[in-house]
């Protein structure tokens, strides 16, 4: 029952007691009385109606007075009493109760402390022992966490619905780097993170049908089952997909990995050999015809006159002309395609010229020593096509001019590495050097289109010969531009709290996702907390959203690596005071995306989950009324940690975010940031969820209905 009716009904009946009482006994006094004298009493009672009124009113006014003074110093403060103690024990272990009200509870609230702390140092014993005890396990998960870093494609581990339970930065990074038209790229890796649908990242007809296979396979006793297929990703690329099931009893598919690898520039450079080998086959048929033709007309008939001899001959030179040249085309638009296809990469130049030389001395059977050079030279290169080159001088240097053997060595000259490839004994000459930068290039039985010319553009460098007549040393020098020395993997601390969350193995326990919303329990249900800065404290008045900042909760788990945060141009001034609150200035806002750029985003970030903000009304308002602009609309349940604080904890002064994470024993980091506000509040919300159930409200039905109940739930905005 309501305290504030608890309080009108112990009122009336207190009053209602004395005044019966004062009642019955002037009706006792009366009833002895004599005829006169009774009747003189009566007149005395009637003459003083108003007085004792007044004496009446007098009365409640104490009886309010002496009852009120009552429940806040009994009722109210013990009330009190109990949610702190309930905070002790449910959310904030460290919170120690302050008693008010009546002196003989600062006993009670003392004697509370006390169990507070013996049952502190059973936890802190508790949790040491379940550390120890854990610590196999949690090596596990970090060799884990670093194997899933390391792996060069991405993966993705699924439940038997499609709900991802695991991913790498790989994968992350897949689904945030092709782009489809009019994304911006900063919101589409959002889309993978744990708990969502893998069916919103590749097409769910292709997975299901996978799927399908995989069950074929396994119910024919094939006992390791996979299969492969290329799709395309929610980003625009292609992506191709090797997919493996893990089982359950029964050999019945229990979940899925996913290796996935972004094929996007390998299909168009195979879809361009097609279109070249198609055209060159066609282009050659018409000139072979004639020169077949031409050539058996010139067997068949030896006889022919001198005339038609020539002509059959002009025929065969001419075609054979036209053929060779399209011969020369398709080669250049082949080599052009392969030097387009060359993928630079920062490397050691002394990793470069040991590769080189073991190439060298393997296929060319030409001994290649490396000279000294520094360790700190790094060049930028397509290790392969620029290998192929030495390969291919040396080669030359070989067969032309009988060399036999040859040297690498490397040197910095300002921006640039100097590669030298050393010889003794041979004059080559710079238009020896000119014939073969144009020829395609042959290392051993191995020819490639590709011309050393070709790759020297490509990679932005030059070559030339140079000598020295003392020693009779000759070198070629392969000038080429600096590299970045390659910064090492950023490894996250896979024993520290701030690892972001890329693995939750509980998922596997969440399954009907078809159940109602309202019968799921708290525990079990995906939530994505927001908040909102903005230009004004009036919606409806024309304010605007300036930043929108969230992050998801996922099995009862804040993951401070799945965040939405992005700055909104509101297109209209942005209010002295609020920017004194928030911080964020006009200007900053400038070349920010308007808010109807942004809510399809959030809309996406949001999806599948309950939304929960602090004050919802006031954040819900701003979205509401810009349903009808942008066409998007929020329609999963809110839950309101203003509200639920209301319910938990009735007695409490105060329910703002800083009380409240005082009171729970919350860090405030990033105050009056729309993502600092959200992770405040989600810890927020994931510390009153055992409070709410120790008051019987499990499920989202009951959260929802207990919220309606309280007066705050009556403000609008």
């Amino acid at each position: 029952m309501n305290v504030r009716l608890k309080f009108a009904l112990a009122l009336a009946l207190f009053f209602g007691g004395i005044v019966a009482v004062v009642a019955a006994t002037a009706a006792l006094v009366a009833a002895g009385l004599p005829g006169e004298q009774y009747e003189f009493f009566m007149h005395i009672v009637r003459q003083r109606a108003a007085v004792l009124g007044f004496a009446a009113m007098l009365l409640l006014f104490a009886c309010a007075g002496v009852l009120g003074w009552l429940f806040r110093s009994y009722v109210t403060a013990l009330r009190s009493l109990a949610e702190q103690t309930r905070i002790v024990f449910a959310a904030n272990r460290e919170h120690r109760v302050a008693a008010s009200g009546a002196p003989e509870l600062a006993d009670v609230a003392a004697a509370i402390n006390r169990l507070a702390e013996a049952y502190c140092r059973l936890q802190a014993d508790l949790e040491a022992r379940s550390g120890a005890a854990n610590v196999q396990l949690e090596e596990e998960r970090n060799r884990l966490a670093a194997l899933m870093s390391e792996l060069s494609e991405g993966v993705l581990l699924c439940n038997a619905e499609g709900r991802i339970l695991l991913y790498n930065e790989k994968a992350r990074a897949l689904f945030g780097t092709a782009m489809a038209p009019g994304a911006r790229q900063e919101f589409v890796g959002r889309l993978v993170g744990l708990g969502r649908s893998v069916f919103t990242l590749i097409d769910r007809d292709q997975v299901a049908h996978a799927l399908e296979k995989l069950q074929s396979s396994l119910d024919q006793g094939v006992e390791y089952p996979a299969t492969r297929f290329i799709t395309n990703a929610v980003t625009g690329a292609l992506v191709k997909v090797q997919m493996a099931p893990f089982l359950s009893a029964g050999r019945r598919i229990a979940g899925m990995v996913l290796t996935l690898e972004d094929v996007t520039e390998l299909m168009d450079r195979e879809a361009q050999r097609r279109s070249l080998l198609q055209a060159f086959a066609s282009g050659v048929r018409a000139p072979m015809a004639s020169l077949r033709a031409a050539a058996e007309n010139l067997a068949s008939f030896p006889e022919m006159n001198e005339a038609r001899r020539v002509q059959f001959t002009e025929i065969v030179a001419a075609e054979s002309r036209q053929l060779s040249a399209m011969i020369n085309d398709a080669l250049a638009e082949y080599a052009e395609a392969l030097k387009a296809g060359l993928a630079l990469e920062d490397m050691r130049a002394a990793d470069l010229l040991s590769v080189a030389r073991g190439r060298i001395e393997a296929v060319l059977g030409l001994p290649c020593a490396q000279e000294q050079e520094p360790e700190d030279i790094w060049i930028k290169v397509d290790s392969f096509a620029l290998v192929e080159s030495l390969a291919y001088l040396a080669g030359h240097l070989r067969d032309d001019y009988g060399v036999r053997s040859v040297a690498l060595r490397a040197a910095q000259s300002g921006r640039f590495a100097e590669l030298d490839l050393v010889f003794i004994g041979a004059i080559v000459g710079s238009d020896a050097l000119a014939l073969w930068e144009n020829e395609p290039m042959q290392v051993g039985a191995q020819q490639t289109p590709l011309t050393l010319k070709g790759v020297l553009e490509r990679h932005g460098g030059e070559i030339w010969v140079q000598s020295h007549k003392t020693s009779h040393t000759a070198w070629f020098r392969l000038l080429l531009p600096l590299g970045a020395p390659a910064a090492p993997a950023p490894r996250r601390s896979v024993a520290s709290d701030s690892r972001p969350e890329y693995y939750d193995f509980d998922l596997f326990r969440h399954t009907g996702t078809d159940q109602g919303l309202a019968e799921r329990k708290l525990a079990d249900l995906h939530y994505t907390v927001f908040d909102t800065e903005t230009t004004g404290l009036e919606p409806s008045a024309g304010d605007e959203i300036i930043s929108l900042g969230a992050v998801r909760i996922v099995n009862a788990r804040l993951l401070k690596s799945e965040v939405f945060e992005q700055l909104v141009n509101p297109h209209r001034p942005v209010s002295k005071a609020s920017t004194r609150i928030h911080g964020i200035e006009q200007q900053a806002l400038a070349g920010q995306p308007a808010i109807g750029e942004v809510l399809p985003q959030f809309q996406h970030f949001c999806e599948d989950t309950v939304l929960v903000a602090h004050n919802a009304a006031f954040d819900m308002r701003f979205l509401e009324l810009k349903e009808a602009a942008t066409g998007i609309r929020f329609a999963q349940p809110v839950l309101d940690t203003l509200l639920l604080s209301v319910i938990v904890h009735p007695n409490q002064e105060s329910h703002s975010l800083e009380a409240m994470a005082q009171r729970l024993g919350v860090s405030v980091i990033g105050r009056h940031t729309a993502l600092g506000d959200a992770l405040v509040t989600g810890e927020i919300f994931l510390k009153l969820l055992p409070l709410l159930a120790e008051q019987g409200i499990l499920t989202l039905g009951h959260a929802l209905d207990a919220s309606r109940e309280t007066y705050h739930a009556r403000l609008q905005y």
